[in-house]
């Protein structure tokens, strides 16, 4: 039986182990996890350890200072990948109806999905716009920090035993066709048809390190800040309102809001319940 003085010491040796991994990964590969909520981080490293088959957080630095594999599988741990077709209904109905007439008054539009995992919900907004008559004129970028999760949204692959579920999503989201005409089923999985991905551009960026690329009528980061600490969400709110043109909108998750976030006076709520904000300075 374990005493409390020795348990105290395999928490510091741990804690000490989990600074040390995050530092080398930083200085060795540039992927900066250190501002990650820390309960979430140590349950993801221990993950990462199952996966890589190690006992110790210092056995699973060994392994990925020298398999670059291993340290692409880690990031894909790491990064937030909880997703679902046209998850949350009512945001997405909302989308439909409120937010789609202010898009079309732009003569072209711009979106940026950032912390898009396996592209579920990339897929949603287009055919949300295809559906509203908006797809052509806009360009959207979805982002994550994993080349491996992106690799997997480029591909439109999703397995065929989730579409009755998004299916039933689709339809109390306000979808307007047979959901079943924007995929083809291929073995156990549903592909995505292509017209759904040509307005689209997959490329990998960091929220904790990477800078704004461009600047955008409608960004959407929902439930990913929720993983992240107070510094690191008030370094992505400054990188969200950089990005936003005047007057555009910023979709959070239910559990994520402005407030505290140094920018919450320069937002005004088109829907505080569902976190859509507007910048108005």
């Amino acid at each position: 039986m374990s005493t409390p003085g020795r348990e105290e010491d395999l928490e510091a040796l741990q804690s000490l182990e989990l600074e040390l991994l995050l530092t080398a990964v930083l200085r060795r590969y540039g992927y900066d996890f250190s501002h990650y909520a820390p309960a979430s981080l140590l349950r993801r490293v221990q993950r990462a350890m199952q996966e890589e088959r190690v006992r110790t957080i210092s056995a699973l630095q060994e392994r990925l200072l020298h398999d670059p594999d291993a340290l692409r599988r880690f990031v894909s741990v790491l990064s937030v990948h909880v997703t679902a077709m046209f998850r949350d209904p009512p945001f997405y109905r909302f989308l439909r109806t409120h937010v789609v007439p202010i898009l079309r008054t732009y003569p072209f539009v711009r979106i940026w999905h950032a912390g898009c995992s396996t592209g579920e919900e990339v897929y949603s907004v287009a055919i949300l716009l295809q559906e509203e008559g908006l797809y052509d004129r806009c360009r959207i970028y979805a982002t994550d920090i994993s080349d491996d999760l992106l690799a997997r949204a480029k591909k439109g692959l999703v397995p065929l035993s989730d579409m009755r579920d998004f299916t039933a999503n689709y339809l109390q989201s306000g979808g307007t066709q047979d959901f079943s005409r924007y995929y083809t089923a291929y073995f156990n999985h549903a592909v995505f048809h292509e017209s759904l991905r040509r307005n689209v551009v997959f490329s990998q960026h960091n929220l904790a390190i990477d800078r704004s690329f461009n600047e955008f009528q409608l960004i959407l980061c929902r439930n990913v800040m929720i993983y992240f600490d107070q510094e690191l969400r008030r370094r992505v709110h400054g990188l969200f309102y950089e990005s936003l043109s005047r007057f555009g909108m910023l979709a959070l998750g239910i559990r994520e809001s402005v407030q505290f976030s140094g920018y919450d006076d320069r937002y005004a709520a088109v829907d505080a319940d569902l976190r859509i904000y507007r910048r108005i300075k």
